[in-house]
């Protein structure tokens, strides 16, 4: 009787202890395109892949900082198969979300989304993922690594200030691993300025501290303080936004900006919505001069 009541306390601090050490809340959906003729054997492996992952996701200690269950860092990873070349062979698209809660409110911000179209893997049924942060495994292993460590460099750097530099470097040092490997998304070669070795050394290099000034005021300073403040937290998320032309001036066009406000569009025009014309006109002329690209979305604002 001795033993087992030790048995299960030894058992339920160690469930305790693992709860506490997870970061991330990772939902995990793997589905094949449309056009992508699947057997139900290929069922089968996709459902073995998307467990495969969400267990790799949520059950590795990515940090050594504790985080209560409810503090874990919400994303979602949704992998499309659009071709299988070979056996165990699969290439698509794998897309990163992540958010996390604004204070006083029950709204979740969105801090990162990213469609990676350099997904190529190779995978066998009922796999087990093991990640080294200093050596290659596998193509699979390595991306998920990645972007789990770029997700909890951006949160990160929405509490504090550069806060996620850790993170982005431990991310860094996986496209360093990855390079000879042969698959496309790691180098600096590569005809896309979208992929893996510029998304995390943008976010390192000196040129972009503006771009994370502007993250850290925006969520801390402007999006926590909403509810407390509109009129206030509007204008500090102006000011933070304005930091954008440091970068533009430098690298107009960045990929990095272009996620950042991309993900950001539909929550700015939220927020000013019951803004003055002013207002209004100030930050539509700002994002307008900064990201053409989107500026049919920002008129919207002035409606």
């Amino acid at each position: 009787m001795r033993f087992s009541l030790i048995t299960i306390v030894i058992l339920l601090s160690t469930l305790f202890s693992k709860a506490l050490a997870q970061e991330l809340n990772c939902q995990v959906t793997v589905q094949a395109s449309p056009s992508l003729q699947i057997s139900a054997v290929d069922k089968e492996i996709f459902s073995s892949m998307e467990t495969t992952i969400f267990e790799f996701m949520n059950n590795t200690k990515w940090t050594t900082d504790v985080f209560e269950i409810e503090e874990r860092i919400n994303c979602n990873v949704l992998i499309t198969i659009t071709e299988m070349p070979s056996t165990n062979t699969y290439g698509g698209q794998i897309q990163i979300q992540s958010s996390r809660p604004t204070y006083n409110s029950s709204y979740n911000s969105q801090l990162f989304n990213f469609v990676d179209q350099d997904f190529q893997i190779t995978y066998q049924r009922n796999a087990v993922l093991l990640f080294q942060p200093d050596q290659f495994r596998n193509n699979l292993t390595s991306i998920l690594a990645f972007y789990a460590y770029m997700v909890l460099g951006y949160d990160y750097d929405s509490f504090s200030l550069e806060g996620g530099d850790k993170w982005f470097n431990k991310a860094q040092q996986i496209v360093l691993n990855a390079q000879t490997s042969g698959y496309t998304g790691w180098n600096s070669s590569e005809r896309s300025r979208r992929n893996r070795y510029w998304m995390v050394d943008n976010a390192l290099h000196q040129i972009f501290k503006p771009l994370r000034k502007c993250f850290y005021i925006y969520h801390r300073e402007g999006m926590d303080k909403l509810y407390e403040n509109a009129d206030q937290a509007r204008k500090t998320i102006f000011q933070s936004l304005n930091e954008l032309n440091k970068v533009h001036a430098s690298k107009p066009g960045s990929p990095n900006v272009s996620i950042f406000l991309n993900n950001k569009v539909d929550e700015i025009t939220n927020i000013y919505a019951e803004a003055s014309m002013q207002e209004k006109n100030q930050i539509v002329n700002l994002l307008k001069r900064i990201d053409p690209a989107n500026s049919s979305k920002y008129q919207e604002i002035l409606k």
